[in-house]
């Protein structure tokens, strides 16, 4: 029972991040684009580094949880400040590194990073609810929803995260943003264990549509990175090429090269 829970919450998990993926980000990739805006391989380590980087991130997110189903709403604070604090550490430290942080590209491996903290973390969502000995259709729906609300923070969160651009058509991006946002979606995804399955319903249904509203405000941060310059193509050279040797020991155009029995 617990291998098939975990291998259906990997299959959700990365089906919902996976297709954020695939259709967000793939927008901006050749064919979709003349110039593919960013390096394909750092978006799949950056997704890859998320994954790994989740696993503490979703055991703080079911602590979280588990205390709100206690009553134990200080202990539920703590494990939702280790769960935010954690999320902005890691993508501040990920646009920090060489890899990662060094072309305009960043808003694209900040989102694979977090999209893929999100699908672990539903990962652990949907395992939970499955190792439940009742499963309802209402559950199993409700579940998913969360799970989809989920992605959908990490997502968002990422994008407030980034800070402003220099060219000023957005303010107020920083870590501070990312967080207050991702405390507030968190907290609504947990109200469900205080007010009943209807809360948890309308908690989720509201965070996931104040992702969405968020991410649809900031997406063109993702259209406004610009195309990898190629540079100017090298000037063929005039003469021969020197291969290590001075200048003055290459043969002219009329002059013969000295036979060896001179």
């Amino acid at each position: 029972m617990v291998v098939a829970s975990l291998t259906l919450g990997a299959i959700v998990g990365v089906v919902l991040s996976g297709a954020f993926l695939y259709f967000e980000v793939g927008r901006y990739a050749v064919p979709q684009v003349p110039v593919t805006l960013f390096d394909e391989r750092k978006v799949l380590f950056a997704y890859t580094a998320g994954l790994f980087v989740g696993i503490p991130l979703a055991i703080a997110f079911i602590l979280f949880e588990l205390s709100m189903g206690n009553g134990a709403l200080v202990s539920a604070l703590l494990f939702l400040a280790l769960l935010v604090i954690g999320d902005e550490v890691a993508q501040w430290a990920l646009l920090r590194t060489r890899y990662w942080g060094r072309e305009p590209a960043r808003p694209f491996y900040a989102t694979a990073f977090r999209a893929a903290v999100g699908g672990i973390i539903s990962l652990a969502l949907i395992s939970q609810y499955l190792s439940n000995p009742t499963i309802t259709a209402d559950g199993t729906a409700l579940v998913v929803l969360e799970s989809m609300a989920v992605v959908a923070l990490q997502v968002a969160g990422s994008f407030l995260s980034l800070p402003a651009s220099a060219s000023g058509d957005r303010i107020g991006g920083s870590a501070v943003a990312g967080a207050v946002f991702s405390t507030v979606g968190f907290f609504l995804l947990g109200i469900g264990y205080i007010g009943g399955e209807v809360t948890a319903y309308v908690g989720a249904l509201v965070a996931l549509l104040g992702a969405f509203l968020v991410y649809r405000r900031l997406r063109h941060i993702l259209a406004s990175v610009p195309a990898p310059a190629s540079g100017p193509k090298p000037p063929e050279p005039e003469t021969p090429l020197a291969y290590g040797r001075t200048e003055g020991s290459l043969p002219s155009s009329n002059e013969k090269p000295p036979r060896g029995d001179d």
